[in-house]
């Protein structure tokens, strides 16, 4: 992993108040490092219910039309690149060097974010947590929790309240 100046700092950025107090630590922590601001989305094939009969619990989903999917991925990505472009302008108000990147999520939001991390060869990752825990942690999925696990990057975890 490079240990140089020019390696950037990868923030996780979705518009929370939680991923701005990220914005801010990265800005205080790390102020003469090129700052990457990523929001990742979830391209979904979006499907539409089924019922099969007065129950809906035994109902089925059949996939959208492409044109359909297509458009509901165009609306994603849009606003996926516009909360990245909110994120830059904070972190430029901050006097942080940043770029946007609106990134499709290909399995998970930790994945993705530690894919990104390796190809901008990131100096550290930076991500809020809600603090969530236990089980809730587990079935949610914990992307803070993954990023530790599992990212070759150091990775800084801004807290907040426990749920």
């Amino acid at each position: 992993m490079p240990d140089d100046h020019a390696a950037p700092v990868l923030v996780a950025y979705d518009g929370s108040e939680l991923s701005k107090a990220a914005v801010r630590h990265a800005a205080e922590l790390f102020p003469d490092r090129r700052t990457v601001v990523a929001t990742v989305w979830e391209p979904e094939l979006p499907e539409m219910p089924v019922i099969a009969s007065p129950d809906p619990a035994s109902g089925f989903s059949i996939p959208a039309d492409p044109e359909t999917v297509e458009r509901i991925e165009r609306v994603e990505h849009e606003r996926a690149e516009r909360v990245a472009r909110e994120g830059v302008e904070l972190a430029r108000s901050l006097g942080l060097a940043a770029e946007p990147h609106a990134v499709p999520d290909e399995l998970d939001v930790a994945d993705t974010l530690i894919d990104l991390a390796r190809a901008q060869r990131a100096a550290v990752v930076v991500v809020g947590s809600h603090g969530i825990s236990g089980l809730r942690s587990r079935l949610l999925g914990g992307v803070s929790r993954k990023l530790i696990d599992h990212c070759d990057r150091p990775v800084l975890v801004i807290r907040g309240e426990s749920r």
